[in-house]
C-alpha cells in the first residue's frame, strides 16, 4: 500500500484528531489521548507553533501513522535538538516501513532546522520500538523521572475571605 508523509499545520485539526485517536489505540491509553480533547482553536494554534513537528503517514485519505516531536532550542550552543515524543502506526499497517519513513522525514525536518540530533525514549519491554531505534541510532541507557507539579498553596485573603 502506498502512503505519503506530511507535516501538519494549523488547517489540519481533523488529521491531528485522527492521529490522537491512533495514539490512544496504539498505546492502550484512550483516556489520555481522547478523554478531554482540546477545542479546534487550541489544536490549530498548537499545530502552528514553529517548534511543534506533527507528521502523519496517510493512505487513501486516512491517517495510518504519525509522530509528534518538539524542537528544543539549546542554550549552550546556537543549535537545537529534536525530541521525538510519540510515534505510532496503526496495527494493521505495521511492519511496512512506515515508522522508519516517519523518522526519516523527521530527520530531514530536523536537519533543515539545523538540529544536531533527534532523540527518543523507549520503554523496557517495548521490543519493536527498541529494535527500530537501535537500527537508526546509538543507544544510551538513561533514567527517566516524572516530577509532579504541585499547585501553589492557596493565598489567604487579607480580608479573611
Amino acid at each position: 500500500m502506498a502512503f505519503t508523509i506530511r507535516r501538519l499545520g494549523p488547517g489540519d485539526v481533523t488529521a491531528m484528531r485522527a492521529l490522537n485517536a491512533l495514539f490512544g489505540r496504539a498505546f492502550s491509553d484512550p483516556h489520555t489521548y481522547g478523554g478531554a480533547p482540546p477545542i479546534d482553536a487550541y489544536l490549530a494554534r498548537w499545530l502552528g507553533q514553529a517548534h511543534v513537528l506533527a507528521l502523519v503517514a496517510e493512505a487513501d485519505g486516512a491517517v495510518i501513522g504519525g509522530l509528534v516531536a518538539y524542537e528544543l532550542q539549546k542554550f549552550e550552543q546556537a543549535r537545537s535538538e529534536v525530541y521525538l515524543y510519540d510515534l505510532a502506526v496503526a496495527e494493521e499497517h505495521c511492519r511496512r516501513g512506515i515508522a522508519t519513513a516517519l523518522i526519516e522525514a523527521l530527520r530531514a525536518q530536523a536537519a533543515a532546522r539545523g538540529a544536531y540530533v533527534v532523540f527518543v525514549q523507549a520503554d523496557h519491554g517495548d521490543d519493536p520500538a527498541v529494535a527500530l531505534y537501535t537500527k537508526l541510532g546509538a543507544r544510551e541507557d538513561v533514567m527517566h523521572f516524572d516530577i509532579p507539579v504541585r499547585a501553589p498553596p492557596a493565598r489567604r485573603s487579607p480580608w479573611g475571605a
